[in-house]
């Protein structure tokens, strides 16, 4: 079990910066292949409303958008170069035949919206997206959600400061559930490298399943240095349980299933997923 596929979806943000070094990192642990991928509108459809509801389109403002769309894309573009060569890490032809990694080749596709990351990243090992972050890319967030619910694969989640180590210390946010039992499964290639695995429950919440114990006794069965421990909740939420208990344990990573609530439950009511989505401030893996 590996990680050779990495696909990140590139947005002009503040958080772009650590979801490249988020991918290295994984790349030099696994000889990785990296793609960018930036998609733009299949055409301009610049348009503004006149009186009435009338939408009108100018050539002049079609002009502007695809001035501005290029101005961007030349931009992110540069600075996924950039960034890859100043790490060392050769830039090749996306079609060329497999190379030894980290390498990386930037794509670029059309697409009217972010449906194109969840379709893309079916044939990846796994997606890297940027933690949305309150007031800052609204596209952030349905990057996310497009690779989490449409991909079928699991997603790295950069926090907004980029991480200096990936995978030596990791905390598994145990409920019990088939997602997260999904997405330890998934991790297994982070799990065999780790030092340290610690297998973490929050008393009270979670769904019917195997303990703690259970879950890291299968593990050190793999090899994995797994140990386990059983926190009471203090009258934290469990998002916030969890990121506590990875803090104090000085974790490098978190693995979370993603909403064993339903979505809609959770943003009514709150949830451990959007407070860890909204908060963590090391990588996650997430899938559901």
């Amino acid at each position: 079990m590996t990680m050779k596929t990495i696909l990140i979806p590139i947005e002009e943000s503040d958080g772009l910066p650590s979801m490249l070094e988020t991918a290295l990192l994984t790349a030099q642990m696994f000889g990785s292949y990296v793609e960018g991928l930036y998609y733009q509108p299949t055409s301009a459809g610049a348009m503004v409303v006149a009186g009435e509801g009338l939408v009108v389109t100018t050539p002049e403002l079609v002009e502007s958008v695809e001035r501005q769309d290029r101005d961007r894309r030349e931009r992110v573009h540069s600075q996924f170069n950039d960034f890859m060569e100043r790490k060392g890490v050769s830039l090749i032809d996306p079609s060329a035949n497999p190379a030894e990694g980290p390498v990386a080749s930037w794509v670029e596709e059309e697409s009217p919206n972010s449906e194109i990351v969840g379709t893309r990243s079916r044939v990846f090992d796994i997606t890297v997206v940027s933690r949305p972050v309150k007031g800052a890319n609204i596209a952030a967030m349905s990057i996310l959600e497009a690779a989490l619910f449409e991909g079928g694969r699991p997603i790295l989640i950069a926090p907004p400061a980029a991480p200096e180590k990936l995978g030596e210390n990791i905390v598994i946010a145990w409920n019990g559930s088939t997602e997260t039992a999904r997405t330890v499964a998934f991790s297994m290639p982070f799990l065999v490298k780790a030092k340290a695995v610690t297998v973490i429950a929050i008393d009270g919440f979670g769904v019917a399943g195997p303990s703690t114990a259970e879950v890291s006794r299968q593990l050190q069965r793999n090899g994995i240095p797994a140990t386990h421990k059983d926190c009471a909740a203090l009258n934290r939420n469990p998002g916030r349980a969890f990121l506590e208990e990875a803090a104090d344990l000085g974790a490098d990573l978190l693995v979370k299933g993603a909403y064993t609530q339903s979505r809609v439950r959770q943003m009514i009511f709150g949830g451990a997923t959007d407070h860890i989505l909204s908060n963590a401030t090391i990588p996650v893996l997430m899938s559901h």
